[in-house]
C-alpha cells in the first residue's frame, strides 16, 4: 500500500499508480491533507505555485509585489486571501470598506443611524410569491463534470482570462501537399504499416518553420518578467475525446524526419485515446496544434495551451475556385489560424511565421531533405 503515514483515498492511490505520480509530492486538499483523486489529476497538469487570476488583479491594483507572498492555496498557489492578508488595512480599511472583487472598486460602508425610540412597525403582509417556473418533464439532465473536464475548464479559464491574444487567419493551397501525400502514401505504409496523413505533413512543416521563429515557440516566465526562447520544439497535439481533451507532446520534434515524426504522433495519439499517457507525455510543450479539419470545420480559433505562447488551428480542406496565372482553377484550400499571446508575440512576428508556413505547405518538397 506504500507509505502508511500518507493520507490518500484508494482512488487517489490507484490513479497515482497508473499515471506514475509520487503521492509524496502532492499536497492533499482533503481533511488533514488527505489526497483525493482530483489532487492527483491536477498535479499532472499544473505547475506548483502560481497565483489565481483574481488575486493577481487585486495585487496589481495595489501595486503589490507577489514574489514574496507565501501561497496557501493548492500546491502553494497564491489566493485572494493571501493577498488580502499582506495588504491588511489597505484591503479592509477599519473594516468599513467593501471591496468588489470583480471590479476592484471600493465603496465606503455608511450604516444609517437608528432613531432613539422608533415605534414598532406593523409587520408587512407577505407578498404573494410568483410560482417558480418548472422545466418540462424530462427536459433537463444534470451531468457532473468528470475529473478531466474540471481540470480542462480550470486551465482554459486561466489561459483565456490571463493572456491578451490576437488571431491571424490564412488560406493555404494544399494542392502540392496532398499530391506529395499521395506519392508517399504507399512507400511509407509498406515500410511502417502506418498511413501518412495531411496532419503529419502539416506537423513537420510547423516544426521546421518554428525553428526560424523563436518567439512563436517561446514561453513567458511565471512572473511575466522574462521570455524563454526554446532552441528545440516540443510539439503538442490536441486529442479530443467525448469525456475531455488531452494534449500529448512529442519531445525533440526538431530532430525528427517526416516518417519518425509521423510514428511518434500516431503513438502518442493512440495512447491518449487509450488513456495510457504518463505525466511526462503531457508536459514541456512549446507549441500546440489543434486540428478539426476531419470534422468538416471551416474555421475556428483555439485557446492557447499555456505555458505556450501560440496555438495553430487547422480547419478542413475544401475545393474552391482560385485564380492562378490569370485563370480560375479549382484547388483544395485549407484555412488555418494562429492564436498568439500579445505579451510575447507581436503581430509582425506572427505574420512572418504564418507567411513562411503557408509557403512551405504550398511547396513542401524541401521538407523531405
Amino acid at each position: 500500500m506504500g507509505n502508511e503515514k500518507l493520507r490518500a483515498t484508494p482512488a487517489a492511490r490507484s490513479l497515482a499508480h497508473r499515471m506514475g505520480v509520487d503521492l509524496n509530492a502532492i499536497v492533499g486538499s482533503g481533511y488533514k491533507g488527505r489526497i483525493h483523486a482530483e489532487d492527483v489529476a491536477e498535479f499532472s497538469y499544473e505547475k506548483a505555485g502560481g497565483i489565481t487570476p483574481l488575486a493577481k488583479k487585486i495585487a496589481e491594483s495595489f501595486g503589490l509585489d507577489t514574489s514574496t507572498i507565501q501561497g496557501t492555496g493548492f500546491r502553494g498557489k497564491i489566493t485572494r486571501a493571501d493577498v488580502a492578508a499582506v495588504l491588511g488595512d489597505r484591503y479592509y480599511p477599519n473594516l468599513e470598506a467593501i471591496v468588489d472583487p470583480f471590479t476592484l472598486t471600493t465603496k465606503t460602508a455608511t450604516p444609517s443611524a437608528a432613531p432613539a425610540a422608533a415605534p414598532a412597525a406593523k409587520p408587512a403582509a407577505p407578498a404573494a410569491s410568483p410560482a417558480a417556473p418548472t422545466a418540462p418533464e424530462g427536459g433537463v439532465e444534470i451531468v457532473p463534470m468528470n475529473m478531466m473536464r474540471r481540470v480542462i475548464a480550470k486551465r482554459m479559464s486561466d489561459s483565456y482570462f490571463s493572456a491578451p491574444t490576437f488571431v491571424l487567419n490564412y488560406e493555404v493551397d494544399m494542392y502540392e501537399a496532398t499530391k506529395l501525400r499521395k506519392q508517399l502514401l504507399e512507400p511509407i505504409k509498406e515500410k511502417t504499416g502506418k498511413k501518412l496523413t495531411v496532419t503529419d505533413i502539416i506537423s513537420i512543416a510547423v516544426v521546421r518553420t518554428l525553428m526560424n521563429h523563436p518567439y512563436i515557440n517561446a514561453t513567458l516566465s511565471p512572473d511575466g518578467s522574462q521570455i524563454e526562447l526554446h532552441h528545440y520544439v516540443n510539439l503538442a497535439m490536441a486529442v479530443g475525446m467525448d469525456e475531455g481533451l488531452l494534449v500529448p507532446v512529442v519531445h525533440g520534434a526538431e530532430k525528427l524526419g517526416l516518417v519518425d515524426l509521423m510514428l511518434r504522433l500516431k503513438d502518442i495519439t493512440e495512447r491518449a485515446v487509450g488513456k495510457k499517457l504518463t505525466p511526462a507525455d503531457q508536459e514541456g510543450s512549446t507549441f500546440t496544434i489543434s486540428n478539426l479539419g476531419m470534422y468538416g470545420v471551416e474555421s475556428f480559433t483555439s485557446i492557447i495551451n499555456q505555458p505556450n505562447s501560440a496555438i495553430l488551428s487547422i480547419a478542413g480542406t475544401k475545393e474552391m475556385p482560385v485564380v492562378r496565372n490569370g485563370e480560375v482553377v479549382i484547388r483544395p484550400i485549407m484555412k488555418m489560424s494562429l492564436t498568439s499571446d500579445h505579451r510575447v508575440i507581436n503581430g509582425l512576428a506572427a505574420a512572418k511565421f504564418m507567411q513562411e508556413l503557408k509557403a512551405t505547405l504550398e511547396s513542401p518538397l524541401p521538407l523531405l531533405v
